[in-house]
């Protein structure tokens, strides 16, 4: 398996790419090709040219969450097969597997929207749509999670809006991730954890029956983290002695720091390419 960064909020030094808040990887596994989540604008697909990589013969696309920086994208990334359809060049239309709550509006004071633009029945029309709180087998390797049990008392508590039509503060109940198999342990792929990343790790451990993490990839949705959440998360991290941690996106610069101490955290940013064999 092959996992590309198209879209972060840093890009490789010396690499000429384009970055914003957002997240998009590419995931290339034998025969299969998916796109996690599409970031916030166009330039997923910009990077992704750019690099060579092609992106109108997807097998699936799947969204981690209905926030803005990782769904925005959906929408030039319509106009891109619109344009191939009207060019009469060929293309495929992948299957776009989510949480049934990713494809919902949320309203908050500040921004009046961070969720998705468009809605499940626009999508349903271009995509066939899997929409699952339990987790879904995309290649013999690969595993979307589904809805994320939230065991512990130090992570996923945080609430962000509301979601359309619910008068209730959003706790983003649909943030997932994807487990990707290999015969040395588990890679774990992250939006932004919102479910949080030790809750997210521990029930990949439990779908997959296997305890051993190689890779950690992506958001740990540690932005100025409570004093509760930060030791709880390096304690756990401490035990957990992974062979990589690739925190990236949402996470800021003294959480990275602390990981550091009780880690190995690498670089990451747009250009990133890592290699995996099942």
């Amino acid at each position: 398996m092959q996992l590309t960064v198209l879209v972060d909020n840093n890009t490789l030094i010396d690499r000429y790419f384009l970055a914003e808040p957002g997240l998009s990887f590419l995931i290339e596994d034998e025969n299969s090709s998916v796109l996690f989540d599409t970031g916030y604008s166009d330039i997923f697909i910009k990077n992704a040219h750019k690099m060579g990589k092609t992106l109108s013969h997807l097998d699936y696309i799947v969204l981690s969450h209905s926030h803005l920086d990782h769904t925005w994208g959906m929408e030039p990334f319509l106009r891109y097969l619109t344009e191939l359809e009207i060019e009469q060049l060929p293309f495929s239309r992948p299957v776009l597997v989510a949480h049934p709550e990713s494809l919902t509006g949320v309203t908050t004071d500040g921004p009046r929207e961070i969720g998705s633009l468009i809605s499940k029945e626009k999508l349903a029309k271009q995509f066939e749509l899997r929409l699952s709180k339990e987790p879904q087998f995309l290649t013999e390797n690969l595993i979307f999670l589904g809805e994320i049990p939230r065991a512990n008392d130090f992570e996923g508590g945080m609430a962000f809006g509301r979601k359309d039509g619910s008068d209730e503060a959003d706790r983003v109940m649909d943030d997932s991730a994807l487990i990707y198999k290999t015969s040395t342990g588990l890679v774990i792929i992250t939006g932004c954890s919102h479910a949080g990343i030790c809750n997210i790790i521990e029930y990949a451990r439990k779908v997959c029956k296997d305890q051993v993490i190689l890779d950690v990839i992506g958001g740990f949705h540690l932005l100025n983290p409570s004093k509760c959440q930060l030791e709880g998360t390096l304690a756990y991290f401490k035990d957990l002695c992974a062979e990589r941690v690739y925190a990236c996106h949402c996470t800021d610069l003294a959480s990275k720091i602390a990981l550091s101490q009780v880690a190995n955290i690498k670089e990451v940013g747009v250009g990133l390419c890592l290699q995996y064999k099942s």
